[in-house]
């Protein structure tokens, strides 16, 4: 657990380190590997967080999706059972702020998405392995919902965000497909 814990300060150490312009190219270079990538094309529902510096930027990809007539679920944490619901959003307004400065859909403005209809997760991490593992956060959030989940996920990651080696645990799932600037990265 403290191997974690290091790896996650010194990759957020690494990331931050990202000049804003930098940030900005990068980000817009993971977004067209993902449009351009076949899952993106097949897909109807996208589960995806709304993402906030230092992670790619999530904010072009749920335009896109809702200009091609894509449907987006985002998730809402429900922390005292550490679980997420989907919800779907079709407008910015619909989130508010809430703990970590994260942003959330409004549950009085936007109505759940099953879980079977996301056909494709975007799943966040902090660091990547080449077969497809990857380090979350810490809340442990995404690893539950993985466990059940059956569609195709997808995660979007920096190059400096990839990693030889990451410590491994049996509730550990690896995603199907990672997506950086440079690379897509299938398991």
């Amino acid at each position: 657990m403290e191997d974690k814990q290091k790896l996650r300060k010194a990759m957020m150490d690494r990331l931050n380190s990202i000049a804003e312009g930098e940030y900005r190219e990068r980000s817009e270079r993971i977004a067209s590997n993902l449009f351009r990538n076949p899952v993106w094309e097949k897909t109807e529902v996208i589960g995806i967080t709304i993402s906030r510096p230092p992670e790619a930027d999530t904010y072009k990809i749920i335009e896109n999706a809702w200009r091609e007539g894509k449907r987006i679920a985002v998730p809402k944490c429900l922390p005292a059972t550490r679980e997420m619901q989907f919800r779907y959003l079709t407008d910015f307004s619909q989130l508010e702020k809430v703990y970590y400065g994260l942003l959330e859909p409004m549950v009085e403005r936007t109505a759940p998405a099953e879980p079977n209809d996301i056909s494709l997760l975007v799943v966040p991490g902090l660091a990547f392995s080449r077969s497809g593992y990857r380090l979350g956060f810490g809340g442990g959030y995404y690893d539950r919902f993985l466990a059940d989940y059956k569609g195709e996920t997808v995660s979007l990651a920096f190059n400096s965000q990839m990693v030889e080696d990451l410590p491994i645990e049996k509730h550990d799932l690896p995603v199907g497909l990672i997506l950086t600037e440079d690379a897509a990265i299938q398991k």
